[in-house]
Order: structure tokens, then C-alpha cells, then sequence
């Protein structure tokens, strides 16, 4: 008789799993999962404190797995793993067994997300919970076991192509070395951090030929004097935080979006997590993709080759910092304008020309205009749960100008790094939208 309870919980168990599979109740729960998912992958990103080259890596691989699983769906669509640099031929579903492709789908982007962030642990919880509440719907066990087996085949192959873009190999290159050129940039207050990712345009990008395909252009010349073209554009950045009106000012706080902000309060020191760049990007298409209640092959689709450019625009922006190394707005007004002076945003660890954010937003815009349209209006929520309101835009396009010019406002770019880097992102979003087949 002590047996009975565990013979009934195995009946159960096995119940679950193979007399009832409904079909219509699992395809109710997975709509709409994967803008979902992408946000709890968003939490682990910014509790891990990536940085914003980082964090777009993670959702890139990521958003491919889901993709990758999703696409069998139709048969119109393709690979994108054999048109993407260095990618290698998947390994197709056997012919002779039967899959539930959502799932597919759910286990490769987690398995993948799993294995680049640090917090395996809550990814993994994560991904159990889904296990289990698909399981309780009911799902044939056949079918469950195929679908679980072909995800983590497909994340595991994701993966190996990830190992050989140049990431593990970039911690082993020479540390950022600060020069007596005054021209260059250099740590600045009040952390004084090391320079992030100095190697980044070394990863093997995605789509673009190299990191220097859509190259931006050099800043201004240096110049310290008070007549010089350089001198002007540092002057500019110092009126406008001088005079910054409250719609500026709120602005330049909503797209801040940096990492890992740091707060003195005496002898104390605390830091303030927030989304990167990218990871707002595709906030904004989660919440659009929710709105539009787009099935989970639109979603995957679109949150693929949306993070696909933005990792893009990452690696070609670092390539033009790093070459250009110029110092920040924040050394320059110091020295040579108001040593008392402060910018609004805390400056990135990095150089200035061009403006990340203004990279990435623009590649972003361009990618969501090709897919949802020109003057497509939204009300964009993605900073609520970091204490800021919700802001209204007309288009991408010109949340993409705002993002931009935001850097202005904050005190951290002189301006030709945000046209320019306008320019950049553009180029960057325009060559994924063109280089880049889903069927």
C-alpha cells in the first residue's frame, strides 16, 4: 500500500505527457512568449551588468536560436545561420519524428541565453517553469522529448558557431593603454574606470564584410584653441547643459541607458543597474510585437534582424572609437573651459567618436521602419520600471533623432558623433535589411 502514492504520481506524470496534447491551449500560452522572454533575458542582462557591445551579442545569438526553432513553421522560410558570417548549416528535424515547434523554439533561445550570461542559474529556473506549465497543459510525450532534443541541438550548434566570432580571444589581446596625448581619451570621473572592450571590433560581425565597412569618418581635429572648430563644438556641449529646459532634461535621462551607474553619497558608494541601448531597442519591438499580437514566428523574425543589426552597429562603432580615441567632453570642458563643470548623464567608460546610442538607435529604427512602416506611432514604456515615464513618438525614426540627440543634452558627445553616428547606424540597419534573407 506505501507504494500506491508514488504509482499515482507517475501515472500522472506520464498522463501529462502523452494521453493529452492540447494543441490549442499550448499555442494560447506561447503567444506572445517571445517578446516575453526576451524581457526576462533582459533582467538576467542587466543584474549580470554587461556592457552594451556585450548585451547586444547576447540578444543576437539568442534571437537567432529562437528563430531557427520557429521557422519550420512555414516552409517559405530560411535559414539564417548559412547567410551569416561564419555560420554553418543547422542540422534539420528528422522527417520521421514530430515536433512542437513553439517549444523548439523557447528551449534553443534559453539555452543559448543560458550559456552567455553569468547567471545560468536564473535563465535556467526560467526555462524549467515554462517546462512545467507546458507539461500541466498537456503535451504527447513523443513530442515533447523531440522538441526538447531538437532545441538543445540547435542552441548547441548556435553555439559553437558563437565560440569562433572572436570573443573569448579578445580578453587575451593587450589592456587599453592611457596616452599623454591630450587629444585622447582617458578615464573619467567619478569611477575613473578602464576603457570597456577596447578589442570589440575584432568579433567577427554578422552581416557586415568587417568592422570598418561603413566607417563614419574622423571627429574634428584636437584643438585647444578658443578660435578652433573643436573648441566650438566643446562650448556647445557646455551651453546646452548650462541651459537645459525640463523636456531636455527628461530626454537626456530616458535614453541614458547606461549599464551600471555609480552614486556617491558621502563615503558611500552605490550602484543603479539600468538596460543598455540595444536592450531598449528591443524593448520597444517586444511592446510593438504585444500590441500587434503578432504570432511567434513575426516575433522571432523581426526580434532577429533587429538584434542582428544592433550587434552589428555595435562592432562597427567600437571599431571607429578605438581608432579615433578622442577624449570625452567631460576631460576637455575641465581642463580647458570650467573645471567645475559636470555633464547631466555619467560618462561612458569608452571614447567618444561616434556616439553608441545614436549607432545602434538608428540601425534599430531603420530595421523596425522596414518592418512596421514610416510614421508608425508608439508610446514607448521601456524605462517605467526604472522610475521614468512613458515617452510618445511618431515615428522610429525620430525616437532614433531623440536617442541621439539625448547624448547632447547628457554632456557626453560633441555633435558630430551623433550625426555621425546617425549616419553610421543607418548605413549599418539599411545593409541588414538588404543582406539579409528570411525566405
Amino acid at each position: 500500500m506505501k507504494y500506491i502514492p508514488i504509482l499515482l504520481l507517475i501515472i500522472t506524470v506520464s498522463l501529462s505527457c502523452s494521453s493529452k496534447h492540447d494543441e490549442e491551449k499550448l499555442d494560447a500560452y506561447f503567444e506572445g512568449s517571445l517578446p516575453k522572454y526576451n524581457r526576462k533575458l533582459t533582467d538576467v542582462i542587466v543584474s549580470d551588468i554587461f556592457t552594451p557591445p556585450v548585451a547586444s551579442r547576447i540578444y543576437a545569438y539568442s534571437n537567432i536560436a529562437a528563430y531557427e526553432g520557429i521557422r519550420f513553421v512555414d516552409s517559405t522560410k530560411i535559414s539564417l545561420t548559412e547567410q551569416l558570417n561564419g555560420g554553418e548549416k543547422l542540422t534539420l528535424p528528422d522527417t520521421n519524428k514530430s515536433y512542437y515547434y513553439p517549444l523548439v523554439s523557447t528551449v534553443a533561445f534559453f539555452k543559448v541565453g543560458e550559456k552567455l550570461v553569468f547567471n545560468l542559474e536564473k535563465v535556467g529556473q526560467i526555462e524549467k517553469k515554462i517546462l512545467q506549465d507546458i507539461r500541466t497543459i498537456g503535451i504527447d510525450k513523443e513530442v515533447y522529448d523531440n522538441s526538447i532534443a531538437y532545441g538543445e541541438k540547435l542552441a548547441q550548434e548556435i553555439l559553437h558557431w558563437a565560440s569562433k566570432d572572436g570573443y573569448l580571444k579578445r580578453t587575451a589581446l593587450p589592456r587599453y593603454s592611457v596616452s599623454e596625448d591630450p587629444g585622447l581619451w582617458r578615464p573619467t570621473p567619478p569611477d575613473y574606470m578602464d576603457a570597456i572592450e577596447p578589442h570589440w571590433s575584432t568579433l567577427r560581425p554578422f552581416v557586415l564584410d568587417s568592422a570598418k565597412q561603413f566607417d563614419p569618418g574622423s571627429p574634428t581635429t584636437f584643438d585647444t584653441d578658443e578660435n578652433s572648430k573643436f573648441y566650438e563644438e566643446a562650448k556647445e556641449v557646455y551651453k546646452t547643459v548650462q541651459s537645459l529646459d525640463s523636456t531636455q532634461f527628461q530626454i537626456a535621462k530616458f535614453w541614458d541607458c547606461n549599464p551600471n551607474i555609480s552614486h556617491t553619497n558621502g563615503h558611500v558608494m552605490y550602484f543603479q543597474q539600468q538596460i543598455s541601448p540595444g536592450g531598449h531597442w528591443v524593448h520597444i519591438a517586444a511592446q510593438i510585437l504585444e500590441e500587434k499580437k503578432a504570432s511567434q514566428l513575426k516575433a522571432a523574425t523581426t526580434l532577429a534582424k533587429l538584434s542582428i543589426a544592433i550587434a552589428d552597429a555595435f562592432i562597427s562603432c567600437w571599431d571607429q572609437k578605438y581608432t579615433s580615441n578622442l577624449i570625452r567632453p567631460q576631460t576637455y570642458i575641465n581642463k580647458y573651459i570650467d573645471q567645475n563643470w559636470n555633464p547631466i548623464l555619467q560618462t561612458p567608460a569608452f571614447p567618444e567618436h561616434t556616439s553608441g546610442h545614436s549607432v545602434a538607435s538608428a540601425s534599430a529604427a531603420s530595421v523596425l521602419t522596414h518592418i512596421f512602416g514610416d510614421n508608425y506611432s508608439f508610446v514607448d514604456a521601456t524605462e517605467v520600471p526604472y522610475g521614468l515615464p512613458p515617452r510618445s513618438f511618431k515615428s522610429f525614426n525620430a525616437a532614433a533623432q531623440e536617442a541621439a540627440i539625448s547624448r547632447l543634452y547628457g554632456g557626453i558627445h560633441y555633435r558630430p558623433a551623433i550625426d555621425l553616428g546617425v549616419m553610421q547606424g543607418k548605413a549599418v540597419g539599411t545593409y541588414v535589411i538588404n543582406n539579409l534573407r528570411f525566405e
